[in-house]
């Protein structure tokens, strides 16, 4: 596993601002925010609903931009990039997992995780090569020709892991992964994730579930649009002994 102590910056944000309206009806999501993660670290980012996390999950996503400070996303600085160019990096450089799963429901459990090598322009025979090769990592490759319909929560959840790995991003973005989970299910996307980590991939978890964030090497915590605390966890939980998937 890479030491995220030596290893080189993935996100750099410094100083961010983020406001939402005008005047009176301003929304300050994200005051001066500024934080760092390596690669090859597991950062859990949780807050309370309203403490900026989400939107701290858009800018980080590339799905929305910041009023004021600066970005850099595996070294290069993603302020004022086209629409193109920010479309481009994110499908190169982040794997995103949603806590609605978002997979196309018509599509085989192969051809959603094959997506993102499509809008990268990779042939047919290498697409199918390497998302088999992702399925098989999350331990799913026995269900590659099964719709999103055929497969539980947890399973569908586990092809949007496999999808968000399958272009070897520099970073992966989990959004309430365990939000429309049960219990069971929640356990065994964490430790898929935490073996994902154990791989070398950095791995940033928002949630506003302190259990969930137990199971992370780092947390950081946010209230009011900043963050408030920034801490390492000598002895992560494991997923089996977390109370994951309840207050979703």
């Amino acid at each position: 596993m890479t030491n995220p102590f030596t290893s080189t910056p993935v996100i750099e944000l410094r100083r961010v601002v983020k406001t939402y309206g005008a005047a009176h009806s301003a929304v300050h999501a994200l005051r001066g925010v500024s934080l760092t993660v390596r690669r090859g670290e597991l950062v859990a980012i949780v807050g309370a609903s309203g403490s900026g996390k989400s939107t701290l999950m858009n800018v980080l996503a590339l799905l929305d931009d910041v009023d004021r400070g600066s970005y850099r996303l595996d070294g290069v600085d993603v302020r004022h990039r086209t629409e193109n160019e920010l479309a481009e990096i994110r499908n190169r450089r982040i794997g995103l997992v949603f806590q609605a799963f978002n997979l196309l429901p018509g599509s085989s459990a192969l051809r959603n995780v094959e997506l993102p090598l499509v809008y990268s322009g990779v042939a047919r025979a290498e697409r199918e090569r390497r998302a088999l090769e992702a399925l098989e990592t999350v331990g799913l490759v026995r269900r590659a020709r099964h719709l999103p319909s055929e497969l539980s929560g947890g399973e569908q959840q586990r092809v949007a892991v496999a999808r968000a790995v399958v272009n070897d991003p520099a970073i992966v973005l989990a959004d309430e992964p365990t939000g429309n989970l049960d219990t069971v299910a929640s356990m065994s996307v964490l430790e898929m994730l935490r073996r994902l980590h154990e791989q070398g991939r950095t791995i940033v978890v928002i949630t506003h579930e302190h259990d969930v964030a137990a199971f992370a090497s780092r947390v950081v915590e946010m209230r009011d649009g900043r963050i408030v605390a920034d801490h390492l966890q000598d002895a992560p939980a494991e997923a089996s002994r977390a109370g994951v998937g309840q207050t979703a």
